[in-house]
């Protein structure tokens, strides 16, 4: 079991796309997934619903695109929105309705 283990680790770290067929319990490895995103952005769409809100992750350097597959609470986080959107304008279009509209 801990040999499946690091072998998704090493795949989730070479590929983030791997996320989608990781364990449950690797969805929830803040590290792990923190490793997929910056490899892939969507990869934050199969981490587990708590770290889909940790506000790192989803403004992550991987030009704002985890912002698509982040919690609502934090699609309107204004903190968390700006940074992404400073990665990429289009970061904007995952924000809350009510910070889309805030000019």
């Amino acid at each position: 079991e801990e040999l499946q283990s690091d072998r998704e680790l090493a795949a989730v770290r070479q590929r983030g796309k791997a996320m989608q067929h990781a364990s449950e319990e690797l969805q929830a490895d803040r590290v792990a997934v923190l490793a997929a995103v910056r490899q892939r952005g969507r990869a934050l769409e199969h981490a587990s619903e708590e770290l889909q809100s940790d506000r790192e992750l989803a403004a992550v350097r991987q030009r704002g695109k985890a912002m698509q597959h982040a919690s609502e609470e934090l699609q309107a986080d204004r903190v968390a929105v700006l940074a992404a959107v400073r990665q990429r304008g289009r970061a904007l279009e995952h924000a809350s309705e009510e910070l889309q509209s805030d000019r």
